[in-house]
């Protein structure tokens, strides 16, 4: 059941085209920080997922299913992994197998938003305007709240006081909403506030892209990375400030970094941006990490990632940001259970 990404634009052609005429990734100077450690794995292999922390632990649901190299299909599965032991705790499943959901931790409750559904025993990209909140003592768990105002996926999100961010991403570009192709970029910045259940629009974002990456820094939101449907790989990095509700824009990635289904979290007062993938050549996956300084608006290698991954999710825990899941190569060929541990302290 190898219906991803990949092929859906192998079947779009004059994008698949445009997406590999993108120049291959810069290569890194020799000189790199950061340490990493292997992990007890996840108890299944996923990729195509976005984590949150949440009362000290990574919380994961949904996202793609791999076996044998390849996707064999949408995961309902909800797991709660802890930092400390390596062990997963299953929790209960989702109302409906989805990938691409946003999984953030406000005000102390857990909130599933997003993604895509799929039709019984395929891999289908039903993007959907689903919100929902993880209620432990009910019986099936998640409780539905009010549905955003238009299907989001493949966006960024995080949490800023009593709301939640998602901007970016796709959205679908008419009625048809099934295939991947039947969705287009977009700089849609929609806010969920927890304490209302309510939706609204903040300053929508400089460009359109999916799949980038971001983090929270000094109380502004960086977003880097990503990629456009038609025009490949996007090294593009804008910043929210949400006191101004205004979007700047920052120092690009190097040249050719950016990708899609990067994974980011901040250390130190610094954004590091982790893996993704891009189909120039034949495709391939960044093993490469990159560090950003916001002082001096500069871009920095880090230490390369053991297990290079797109499709990711990245969570920061105390002084380390853990990467979980992912797929070792383009699209959906070996989703992988890894998880692996980036620190600044060797």
């Amino acid at each position: 059941m190898q219906i991803t990404r990949r092929t859906a634009l192998a079947a779009g052609g004059a994008t698949l085209v445009t997406a590999c005429t993108q120049s291959p990734p810069v290569t890194p100077p020799a000189t790199l920080a950061g340490c990493w450690s292997a992990k007890p794995p996840l108890p299944f292999a996923v990729q195509e997922i976005y984590p949150g922390r949440h009362n000290g632990r990574i919380h994961l649901a949904g996202g793609l299913l791999g076996e044998g190299g390849r996707v064999v299909g949408v995961s309902d599965r909800y797991i709660a992994y802890d930092p400390a032991t390596g062990v997963s705790e299953p929790l209960k499943k989702l109302k409906f197998p989805t990938h691409h959901p946003q999984v953030v931790s406000c005000r102390g409750q857990l909130f599933l938003l997003g993604g895509f559904r799929t039709n019984p025993g395929e891999v289908n990209w039903k993007m959907t305007t689903s919100a929902e909140v993880y209620l432990d003592n009910t019986e099936d768990g998640w409780n539905g709240l009010r549905d955003a105002p238009v299907p989001h996926a493949e966006s960024v999100a995080t949490a800023i006081g009593d709301r939640i961010h998602i901007v970016g991403g796709r959205t679908p570009k008419g009625s048809a909403n099934l295939a991947y192709a039947d969705h287009a970029d977009t700089d849609h910045h929609l806010v969920h506030d927890v304490v209302s259940n309510s939706w609204s629009y903040a300053a929508p974002a400089l460009t359109r892209r999916n799949s980038a990456a971001g983090a929270m820094i000094d109380g502004q939101w960086h977003v880097a990375g990503g990629r456009h449907v038609v025009d490949g790989p996007s090294d593009a990095h804008e910043v929210y400030d949400p006191k101004e509700d205004k979007w700047r824009t920052a120092a690009p990635m190097p040249k050719g970094a950016g990708a899609g289904g990067n994974a980011a979290g901040a250390l130190g007062g610094q954004l590091y941006v982790f893996g993704g993938e891009y189909f120039h050549d034949g495709g391939k996956v960044h093993a490469e990490v990159w560090r950003y300084d916001p002082k001096a608006d500069a871009w920095h290698a880090a230490t390369p990632m053991p297990t290079p991954r797109h499709g990711l999710g990245a969570v920061v825990i105390d002084d380390a940001i853990w990467l979980v899941g992912g797929a070792k190569k383009p699209s959906g060929s070996e989703t992988s259970n890894a998880v692996e541990r980036f620190t600044l302290a060797c």
